[in-house]
């Protein structure tokens, strides 16, 4: 094992690592409830779901950690179902389409087919060492404040502050003044996350191993007290759960059956509406695109994974595993399984090889048995992690230049404040490359302009150009 994830040369050891791989699970086993919920909209099999999410995440995360040797793990993406369950599929549905999600199915599956040509002719792996030193970094730091909103969103730290007006007796619209504003600071969700960041910050300021895991299982077991005190009460219908884990029988740890879902393709519909279909596949394939660059740009930058010049070794072998994890998860029948951000919490943790994503795949498995112990994990219990990972990510800042050449230090500023403005990680790489690119030509630095750069404003350019057409 020392070997060959060489450990010693990684300055970790397996210890480490486990935790490292533990902490990264805890901190993204959410999608083991979110996805199965949310695909079900679609008229999936909420069961066959699970297993989907959950092998196509171990199978992933496992070929990420064997063959490309890195700390990241793999998952259907958030951003992704949602995409492919309120655009796609109920696009399809209004077109009286039977069965959209099985039309979605085979966008991903083209969507991965396409990212393993592109990985296997360097395309990705040129793209994610082309990027600018100055906009790594913007990257890094906005995904920092990306996934440290997830977290504050999670434990309703941070809530809309949309509220209904009537315009009429039978009808009202949501109106909103500040877009967010603070949650309500007597829940235990509330309360509970704060001291699970308290509390781990104070372990790591006594440098204790392990403090994000403990901190998030902390923050879990004094939700249970509290529920058992009644303090925090499950209300299933507003989706506050039972903390609890229960076992009904037997049957709570037979993972259910993937039938329903495998290899449900839909290519008739492909044949009689190809330039439909594109479309699909072209939105699937920006987003994932982008999203994986920024999380591994930004979780190697944070793990100091990166060479001497900015760039990420092995970029081709991440890549290439990101492909064929989508193309597993299209067959196996889940949304794009692509690279996870909370990924930054096992390197947070000291994580620092595969053997990190090898522990989160094995994980993964054990999930498929033990459901009903990881989805009684809530979110405000993960929250915590997330924001104290995001305020390590921030740190990022300090290496930016902020003066000097404009583009880059206007490229790095619009992706940090993009990802978390605009709940998309893509977006914040998009305005930042576009940025960067125009400024360059503007200022008549053309031979700072990589090829591959060019390409990826044309790119972004008629991104744009579909979303206001």
């Amino acid at each position: 094992m020392e070997k060959f994830f060489k450990l010693k040369e990684n300055g970790t050891n397996v210890r480490t690592e486990v935790i490292a791989g533990i902490t990264t699970f805890l901190a993204m086993a959410y999608i083991l409830a979110v996805n199965p919920q949310m695909l079900a909209e679609t008229g999936m099999n909420q069961g066959a779901v699970f297993t989907a999410t959950a092998v196509s995440a171990a199978f992933a995360t496992l070929i990420m950690g064997v063959f490309a040797k890195y700390p990241v793990a793999l998952a259907s993406g958030m951003g992704l179902n949602a995409y492919f369950t309120y655009t796609v599929c109920t696009d399809l549905a209004e077109q009286g389409i039977t069965d959209p999600w099985k039309v979605a199915l085979t966008a991903i599956l083209v969507e991965g087919i396409i990212f393993i040509i592109l990985s296997l002719f360097k395309f990705r792996e040129t793209l994610v060492n082309s990027i600018p030193t100055n906009l790594k970094f913007g990257i890094t730091a906005g995904i920092g404040l990306f996934i440290t909103i997830i977290g504050l969103k999670g434990a309703g730290i941070v809530t809309s502050d949309a509220f209904a007006v009537s315009i009429s007796e039978t009808e009202a619209i949501a109106v909103s003044s500040t877009l967010v504003q603070l949650g309500n600071l007597a829940s235990p969700q509330v309360v509970l996350a704060f001291v699970g960041l308290i509390a781990i910050a104070a372990m790591s300021h006594f440098k204790i191993k392990g403090s994000i895991l403990w901190g998030i299982l902390l923050t879990w077991i004094l939700g249970i007290v509290a529920q058992l005190a009644g303090w925090y009460q499950v209300d299933i219908d507003n989706q506050v759960y039972s903390l609890i884990p229960s076992f009904d029988g037997v049957k709570d740890i037979i993972p259910p059956s993937v039938a329903p879902t495998f290899l449900q393709f839909n290519f008739e519909y492909v044949a009689k509406n190809l330039m439909n279909f594109v479309v699909v596949v072209f939105a699937f394939l920006f987003v994932d695109l982008f999203d994986t660059v920024g999380t591994l740009v930004g979780v190697a930058s944070k793990g100091d994974m990166l060479d001497e010049n900015g760039n990420l070794p092995r970029a081709g072998r991440a890549l290439l595993s990101d492909a064929v994890g989508t193309v597993a998860g299209a067959c196996l029948g889940t949304s794009t399984v692509t690279s996870y951000v909370e990924s930054s919490a096992g390197v947070a943790e000291g994580g620092r090889t595969g053997l990190t994503a090898v522990t989160t795949a094995v994980m993964f498995i054990i999930a498929l048995f033990l459901s009903p112990i990881f989805l009684a994990i809530p979110a405000f219990a993960t929250a915590p992690a997330l924001i104290f990972v995001g305020l390590l990510m921030m740190s990022a800042v300090l290496k930016m230049k902020f003066e000097g050449d404009m583009a880059d230090v206007l490229g790095g500023f619009m992706a940090i404040i993009m990802m978390p403005f605009t709940y998309s990680i893509a977006n914040g790489i998009m305005f930042g490359i576009l940025t960067w690119v125009i400024l360059k030509l503007i200022t008549g630095k053309f031979r700072d302009i990589h090829p591959i750069m060019y390409v990826c404003a044309v790119l972004f350019a008629i991104r744009i150009a579909t979303i206001i057409l």
